[in-house]
């Protein structure tokens, strides 16, 4: 399977095999994201977990929502 996605204006092609793609289409169905999206975000997260292995899931993407500016209390309501 080849998928195509397009990150910062260059369109690459990548191979995966069909099951990877399969659950990406599932994963981008609930979570409201295109395939490409879905594929981009589990490529960020993987890249940030490998680049920062003592952080959790929940701690890498606290520090991206605070790189973003986002106030997480306002969000939630605290």
């Amino acid at each position: 399977m080849y998928s195509f996605h397009i990150l910062g204006g260059v369109m690459g092609i990548v191979k995966i095999n069909d099951q990877l793609h399969e659950d990406i289409r599932k994963a981008s169905s609930v979570m409201v994201r295109s395939i490409n999206a879905q594929a981009e975000y589990w490529i960020k997260i993987g890249m940030l977990a490998e680049a920062n292995p003592g952080m959790t899931f929940s701690e890498i993407m606290r520090e991206q929502m605070k790189q973003a500016d986002v106030d997480l209390r306002k969000v939630i309501g605290g």
